[in-house]
């Protein structure tokens, strides 16, 4: 099928420690094992040995076999054992931005397989690094703006970056009685956005503002709450867990841009750990 590159494919190489027939600290012997637990695939099939035998040769054959959706789930399985075995041996990270780099591509893969059912456009478009530049730049630049007009160019530094992720954005818009900044889409669920950069913390009372906007839509609406100076600790502690609202700072934008992670993946990971803990803010830099 052609699914990755060849400037891709060297990506991976050097992510998964390929360069020499290796795949990591991986012997045939857990190669196999792993591909079997994981993903309930024999990599030992013949199918997957035409340029070699080499653990190496036998997974750049696998991934360009397979369908899309399967090999983003070998990727991301292969992530998560590199960084069990890092952790685990306490080795430090030698490349740079590997998580960023390797999102880049399951965007890319993601791109070409799933798209949108509310209007069919790709649902993760390829990355941008330009744009990226440019979008880390604009959001140091706001800094220096009187309040009012930083507001606007928060809004559309915000609906250009969800447009760029293929997020799906749609403008301000206001009903009776209240104003909502937009929308999006994420992993096929509708969020309600809120937008806010102003000297202070944001508090309880904002956050349960918000929230009861969302409690009044459809019972599958979601909302992220986007503070650029952030959240203050009392604040989170009032609004408590297991809300329909997840949380994102400045800080977090930054990072994300800095490394150059794509942020569908930045706010599915805040919607996993949600999930798991009941969580509304947990910061980008403990997420990846």
């Amino acid at each position: 099928m052609g699914n990755i590159r060849s400037i891709d494919m060297q990506h991976i190489d050097d992510i998964f420690d390929m360069g020499s027939g290796y795949v990591l600290n991986f012997s045939d012997r857990t190669f196999a094992q792993f591909f079997a637990e994981e993903l309930n695939i024999d990599i030992d099939d013949p199918i997957y040995q035409k340029n070699g035998m080499s653990k190496a040769k036998r997974l750049r054959c696998f991934l360009q076999t397979v369908d899309k959706t399967t090999a983003v789930r070998t990727l991301n399985a292969l992530w998560e054992y590199r960084e069990a075995v890092r952790e685990r041996l306490g080795t430090p990270e030698k490349l740079h931005n590997p998580h960023g780099r390797l999102l880049a591509i399951i965007n890319r893969l993601q791109s070409g397989s799933a798209a949108s059912p509310f209007n069919g456009t790709p649902a993760a478009p390829a990355l941008d690094r330009d744009k990226i530049v440019q979008l880390r730049e604009d959001l140091i630049s706001f800094s220096q703006l009187d309040p009012h007009p930083r507001g606007y160019a928060f809004e559309k530094f915000l609906r250009e970056a969800f447009t760029l992720f293929g997020l799906e954005p749609r403008d301000p818009f206001r009903l009776r009685g209240e104003q909502i900044d937009g929308s999006f889409v994420l992993s096929n669920e509708i969020y309600l956005l809120e937008a806010k950069w102003q000297n202070s913390l944001c508090g309880n009372a904002e956050l349960h503002a918000f929230h009861g906007k969302v409690e009044q839509k459809a019972a599958w609406t979601r909302g992220l709450y986007v503070s650029y100076t952030g959240f203050s600790e009392d604040g989170l502690h009032a609004f408590g867990r297991g809300k329909r609202v997840i949380c994102m700072d400045g800080h977090d934008l930054a990072e994300a841009l800095s490394r150059e992670l794509p942020l569908n993946h930045v706010l599915e990971r805040k919607v996993r750990r949600a999930a798991e803990t009941g969580s509304a803010f947990v910061r980008v830099r403990d997420l990846f």
